[in-house]
């Protein structure tokens, strides 16, 4: 963690001007209030589709003194001029927007098009035209698709199994394209399972973490999609936020202009997860201690198995995660109890 303590006293001795897309979603708020909580100053964008004003409010009351070097826009990605207007004056952009899920992507491929690949390149135009110093993405560790060989590697991708993994990939491509063509600066992260605090446990399209921790707090029957040996590589959202400011600040040209796996670098199977979420929740609530789930079809789209392997990140970026997910549950229980 070393690299990363010693970025943010830098980053405290001489604040930047961040702009944070997506700001009121999970990873968005939580990118928010630890900028703000290290004096940096922040404008955030977001549209409310998936994201919220609560986490927004709940960043801010987080940041304390902090939270008075926010501003926020309520606006969409797909308006270049939006885009435009808050990436001027901007050192660094973290953009988070997009509409995320695998199975939300299958119903609406359109949808996720529009956002993900005609915003994406919005941003990318206006950060360039404004001379942004870094432009770092949220990519997604299902652009791996049907490459079954583990670890995860960067440079060996599979067939995408969804309209969100094509719109992920097609980022990277962008992007690539961005440096080649006028030498802009971005940075890629491929994100493998993130949760934690503020991750929506309600709506259409959850993931499996709030999803289990609100059900069992409630009494509902939980479910597992597939035989429970489908395993993932679960990022806790302190890690995620480490190699986001670590990638914004990079300034080693070795590391510009690269994807980067964001996660622990281990495993585990749906039914072990299970059985550290009823751990964790049988401590606020002992009742369900001997909870169990319902096994049911396999999801479409879904990858069999995830393990990023992260020494790219650690090399090039100094990318330490502190939290496997263990530890990780263990922190974000309590906020599932106060808030479900």
């Amino acid at each position: 963690m070393s690299a990363y303590r010693d970025l943010l006293d830098r980053l405290r001795a001489v604040p930047k001007k961040w702009l944070v897309t997506g700001a009121a979603g999970f990873i968005g708020s939580n990118l928010v209030e630890t900028l703000l909580q290290n004096g940096q100053t922040v404008t955030g964008l977001d549209n409310f589709s998936t994201g919220y004003q609560k986490n927004i409010d709940m960043a801010l009351a987080a940041a304390g003194a902090g939270a008075k070097n926010f501003s926020f826009t309520r606006g969409d990605i797909r308006d270049l001029d939006t885009c435009r207007a808050l990436c001027a004056g901007v050192d660094y952009v973290l953009h988070q927007a997009a509409l995320g899920s695998v199975p939300r992507s299958i119903d609406d491929p359109a949808a996720s098009n529009a956002s993900n690949v005609d915003g994406f390149l919005n941003m990318l135009l206006a950060a360039r035209d404004a001379g942004v110093k870094n432009f770092v993405y949220a990519s997604s560790s299902s652009i791996y698709g049907d490459e079954l060989t583990l670890p995860n590697v960067e440079d060996r991708i599979g067939k995408e199994l969804s309209p969100y993994a094509v719109t992920k990939h097609v980022n990277e491509l962008y992007a690539g394209v961005f440096a080649t063509a006028y030498g802009f600066s971005s940075i890629g992260l491929r994100y493998f399972n993130v949760f934690g605090q503020r991750q929506d446990p309600h709506g259409a399209y959850l993931s499996v973490i709030p999803l289990w921790f609100a059900g069992l707090l409630k009494g509902e029957t939980l479910y597992i999609n597939g035989d429970g040996e489908t395993s993932r590589d679960f990022c806790f959202i302190d890690n995620c936020v480490q190699a986001n400011i670590l990638a914004a600040c990079s300034t080693d040209p070795k590391a510009l202009n690269q994807a980067y796996n964001v996660s622990f670098g281990q495993q585990i199977s749906l039914t072990d997860l299970f059985a550290l979420v009823r751990d964790e929740v049988a401590r606020h609530k002992p009742q369900v201690a001997k909870a169990e789930a319902v096994y049911r079809e396999f999801r479409p789209g879904d990858v069999r198995h995830t393990r990023a392997n992260i020494g790219k990140a650690r090399e090039l970026l100094g990318f330490s995660p502190e939290y496997d997910v263990r530890a990780g549950l263990h922190k974000v229980c309590p906020w599932y109890v106060a808030n479900v």
